[in-house]
């Protein structure tokens, strides 16, 4: 089947309208009744799971030495309580407290002109006058002024404030020892459902005794915080003024 180019925004809108009727049906269910919590599952059997691939330095052979409980390549003598394995529990501390103000002001003048005469056109310089409707100065056929004047401003602030705590779970253990880490929090307050996910690498020496490791330690690190629920929907555009600010070109 083929779609002419003028028919393919008619489809898109279509198939647009489409999905919100199918939102519109499922939180039309749901009225009257909190948001249902999503189901516990393996990290690695979800569709979107892909393992990590990162630049890895060579291997380090390692063993016990003669007459020594000392490993080579070991980490530390005493075993200790901090996740290292796949499936342990650490807990990541997220505490964003970030305040960015830029502002940009531009301003550009420009004046030109421009003054051109025929003193002398082969003679016809006064003849000019007859073929032109109104009567002209051969020393100022063209004369052009032209002033430019651009001004602009700009401001932008941001200020983002996170300070939360998450508990995340060891899924890989890459060849140099650093570990994967996913973790996943939902927390229901009435009819609006929290959500906290935060997934990265992190070295075994940045989580401390008790453990536990800051965000900024956590390497390649994703950390999403959103909801859903009824003030998520109050808070959200309709799905029609959602389209016409895609298409609208004004």
């Amino acid at each position: 089947m083929h779609l002419s180019k003028n028919s393919r925004p008619l489809v898109a809108l279509l198939c647009a309208a489409a999905l919100g009727a199918c939102s519109a049906v499922d939180r039309i269910t749901t009225v009257g009744r909190e948001p249902a919590f999503d189901p516990i599952i393996n990290p690695t059997q979800m569709p979107d799971y892909a393992p990590v691939s990162m630049p890895m330095p060579a291997p380090v052979i390692s063993g016990h030495q003669a007459n020594s409980l000392w490993r080579t390549g070991a980490r530390a003598f005493f075993k200790d309580q901090r996740a290292s394995e796949i499936g342990d529990i650490l807990t990541v501390e997220i505490e964003i407290d970030d305040d960015a103000t830029i502002q940009n002001e531009t301003s550009r003048t420009r004046d030109n002109l421009d003054t051109a005469s025929w003193t002398s056109l082969f003679g016809y310089e006064q003849s000019l006058a007859a073929i032109l409707p109104e009567a002209i100065s051969p020393t100022s056929v063209l004369n052009l002024d032209s002033d430019l004047r651009n001004k602009g401003a700009g401001e932008i602030k941001r200020a983002d404030q996170i300070n939360l705590k998450l508990a995340a779970v060891v899924t890989q253990i890459l060849p140099n020892g650093n570990l994967v880490i996913q973790g996943d929090q939902e927390v229901r307050v009435n009819y609006d459902l929290r959500e906290l996910r935060v997934e990265g690498i992190v070295r075994p020496e940045d989580i401390s005794a008790s453990n536990t490791i800051s965000y900024e330690k956590i390497a390649e690190a994703r950390i999403a915080y959103g909801g859903r629920g009824q003030i998520q929907d109050v808070q959200q555009p309709r799905y029609g003024s959602q389209i016409l600010d895609v298409i609208n070109p004004f």
